[in-house]
């Protein structure tokens, strides 16, 4: 188990004890293109950048530096997107209960729109920074004051706020993978459900999100448990529409390669995701390139927000963790950022499964091996396993992604996981419609099942012809990387 970042500050996010000026591992960023498409001119900003995949890139805003001028003037051209840093939280937006006031929430609101960009609404249920008021209930009376608190938040905004964050930091530091101990959890244990719940009646037309911090390493307790949450919330229906992963990365809590399965995992789960407060300790470069690379290849990452346009507006500024220098100057992080953005896919974030969209056909050829996937002997029974060959022009070569997200072979026959774990064989079987048949054809080359979160990859990082096709936990090797050509 990786260590783990220092929890918050009962207090808003600049009081926070600052870590120690390490700077966290780095790794490349993969560009290949999984298939052709249209051609887009270069974009000199980050959010028109971003926006050329449908995603959004955006910043933390604060209402007391609006009268900045070079605050204003890089936040206005960078970013499309924007989160209140502190004013939309419980102790700003209803000091005294059932009193609500939104002066300095709506100045960063109206700031914001006046500017072309759209809003994130941060955060509705929390354990941290509550009005001494909330602080004193408990119980039921506790549960009612958040629900208002909900409704009240939510009802004045109501159609404004493209995500809401309803709950944040629900979960415990450290193994345990358990809740927080605090006054809501202690209400009982549906109370994230609650109020899920509450905000869909509020405002129907938000993305609801849940947000939390030390959340990214996939390996992690903390990541697994609220996993199990947002699975179990789907199946039962309780209305979550998306995932916020907070994404610190600092030498307590590092970035690891394994964010981009998280991401998928979560993303397989039928949410979107978004990574909604990030800075990167030092700023490194590579990895910033890495994270935002890790969101274009999810087609269902809606986007990405750094906590702060300047080193000297962050919360951790001693780290020197954004993509600006305390002058405004660009870092080369933020460089690395835009070609990324660039570079990425073309295509969006969508509610469906995900992936690239249909209408591409041709040979699925892997970057390792120069070899196509290929039904053997030109077979079409159900249950047959597919593998490498040397590239030719029959039929049993030739596959079509369709706008459901299939990989179709002979018109009718779809690529098909035999499972949902490292392993399992990759087949042809009859189209049906079911998620181990839907795939997403990823901007790094990856493709990746929509059930199981895996990618497809030749088994031994094998390059021989007959080589077998298996689904594996993805981790950057030229026999997961594939190319999708006529």
């Amino acid at each position: 188990m990786g260590s783990y970042a220092l929890p918050r500050s009962a207090l808003s996010r600049p009081l926070r004890a600052l870590l120690p000026a390490l700077l966290v591992g780095v790794l490349g960023a993969s560009a290949a293109l999984v298939a052709p498409s249209d051609a887009h001119a270069a974009e000199s900003t980050l959010g028109a950048a971003a926006a050329q995949s449908g995603r959004y890139f955006g910043t933390a805003i604060a209402s007391g530096k609006l009268g900045d001028s070079a605050y204003t003037s890089i936040a206005s051209r960078e970013f499309n997107m924007v989160t209140a840093e502190n004013e939309m939280k419980i102790d700003a937006t209803e000091p005294q209960r059932g009193q609500f006031t939104f002066a300095n929430a709506d100045r960063v609101y109206n700031w914001a729109v006046q500017n072309g960009k759209k809003v994130r609404g941060h955060t509705l249920a929390w354990h941290s920074q509550q009005p001494g008021w909330m602080q004193s209930l408990s119980g039921s009376t506790l549960r009612q004051a958040m629900i208002d608190h909900i409704n009240g938040v939510m009802g004045h905004y109501k159609g404004k706020i493209a995500q809401w964050d309803v709950v944040n930091e629900a979960f415990a530091d450290g193994s345990s993978g358990a809740r927080r101990d605090s006054n809501l959890q202690r209400t009982g244990n549906d109370w994230i459900e609650a109020a899920f719940r509450a905000a869909r009646a509020a405002d129907p037309a938000a993305k609801l999100c849940y947000n939390d911090y030390n959340v990214e390493n996939w390996t992690w307790a903390k990541t697994q448990a609220m996993y199990t949450m947002v699975k179990d919330f789907k199946q039962r229906g309780v209305p979550i529409d998306c995932v916020g992963f907070q994404s610190h990365f600092n030498s307590g809590s590092p970035y690891n390669s394994n964010f981009r399965t998280t991401l998928q995992n979560f993303a397989a789960l039928g949410v979107d995701v978004a990574i909604t407060e990030l800075d990167i300790q030092g700023a490194s470069a590579s990895t910033y390139a890495s994270v935002t690379n890790d969101c274009l290849a999810v087609s269902r990452c809606l986007g990405i927000t750094v906590w702060g346009v300047r080193d000297s507006d962050s919360w951790r500024s001693g780290d020197t963790p954004l993509l600006f220098n305390n002058d405004g100057s660009k870092k080369a992080a933020y460089t690395s950022v835009l070609n990324a953005l660039n570079g990425g896919a073309s295509t969006g974030p969508g509610d469906g499964d995900g992936g690239e969209e249909g209408g591409q056909s041709g040979q699925l050829k892997g970057v390792g091996s120069g070899r196509c996937v290929e039904v053997p002997n030109s077979a079409t029974a159900d249950g047959t396993a597919v593998q490498l060959y040397d590239c030719g022009g029959a039929a049993n070569q030739k596959w079509e992604h369709t706008a459901a997200g299939e990989l179709r072979v002979y018109g009718n026959k779809c690529l098909d996981a035999g499972g949902s774990g490292s392993g399992a064989r990759i087949q042809i079987y009859s189209c049906w419609g079911g998620d181990n048949q839907k795939w997403r054809l990823n901007s790094d080359g990856t493709v990746v099942g929509v059930q199981s979160g895996l990618c497809l990859d030749a088994v031994g990082t094998g390059t021989a012809n007959g080589t077998k096709i298996q689904l594996y936990s993805c981790g950057n090797g030229s026999n997961q990387r594939w190319t999708l050509a006529s």
